[in-house]
């Protein structure tokens, strides 16, 4: 019963609506039947994939051969490969969440109208976007896996560190794919994706994904601090690096702030786009 209550007063806190998890779960079940069902998209996601990837081998052996050792916080010196591989693994996580969350959610409510039978169902609208929200996490996590198995695999991270990262890059997907959702009950047409293709690439560039973000000006460090990206970059770094800190669970708590207020804001709007 206290468990129940739990869940009730959050799912009132954050969407007024009451909140059953077993609906959630299954809207969940309904994206995991289409994957199994559709052998494109799995392309789709080893595509997503490759990009982290490449990046990886062409910065981390090609930039990283003229860089050398990048020197940590701690006093440590690391490999430019080691250096930018967790923040690769964010942006991954991150890429997972957002096309999934925006896009694909984008058609789905648009053009497929898949959610509208849903709702001759007990499924509400609030229950449809945690359960897609779900998805986007799920998705950020085939991402996330496959690149530490990468990284373990050459010598990048222990297999230790790397089952450590993991919690740690679901929750950048999850901050990002609830903000990629609420993005998504913005967009009017296909060319509004545009802006959030350019907003993900600058994040990409300027999160402390390359260099570490004290090279950067001044008046730039302040905007790089505020952005989610720079936030996942670091709790990735301090996991993987082992930079175990009191600091990362700063890192912990703005990335869980941004997940609250994202979802609070696109279960409303949609449910006002649902029920019209």
């Amino acid at each position: 019963m206290t468990t129940a209550l739990t869940r009730g007063a959050l799912s009132r806190a954050l969407v007024g609506d009451e909140l059953a998890f077993s609906r959630v779960a299954a809207v969940l079940q309904r994206s995991m039947t289409a994957l199994g069902s559709g052998g494109s998209y799995w392309w789709l996601v080893l595509s997503g994939l490759a990009e982290p990837l490449l990046y990886l081998f062409a910065m981390g052996w090609g930039v990283g051969a003229l860089v050398g050792d990048i020197t940590l916080a701690d006093g440590r010196t690391v490999p430019y490969l080691v250096f930018i591989a967790p923040a690769l693994l964010a942006s991954a996580s991150m890429n997972g969440a957002v096309a999934e969350s925006t896009m694909n959610f984008f058609s789905k409510l648009k053009f497929s109208k898949i959610y509208y039978p849903m709702l001759n169902t007990p499924v509400t609208p609030v229950e449809i976007a945690f359960g897609e929200l779900g998805w986007a996490m799920m998705r950020g996590a085939m991402y996330t896996v496959a690149f530490l198995a990468v990284a373990v695999g050459i010598g990048l991270t222990s297999p230790l560190l790397a089952a450590l990262a993991v919690p740690a890059a679901l929750l950048v997907g999850l901050a990002f794919g609830a903000a990629g959702m609420t993005l998504a009950t913005l967009m009017r047409t296909w060319q509004d994706f545009d802006y959030v293709s350019i907003l993900l690439f600058a994040l990409f560039l300027f999160s402390g994904t390359f260099v570490p973000v004290d090279t950067y000006p001044a008046g730039l460090q302040v905007v790089v601090w505020a952005t989610p990206l720079f936030h996942g970059v670091e709790l990735l770094r301090g996991v993987m690096l082992e930079q175990f800190h009191l600091g990362l669970l700063w890192h912990v708590a703005y990335l869980l702030a941004v997940t609250l207020a994202a979802m609070a804001v696109a279960s409303r709007r949609i449910a006002r786009m649902l029920r019209r």
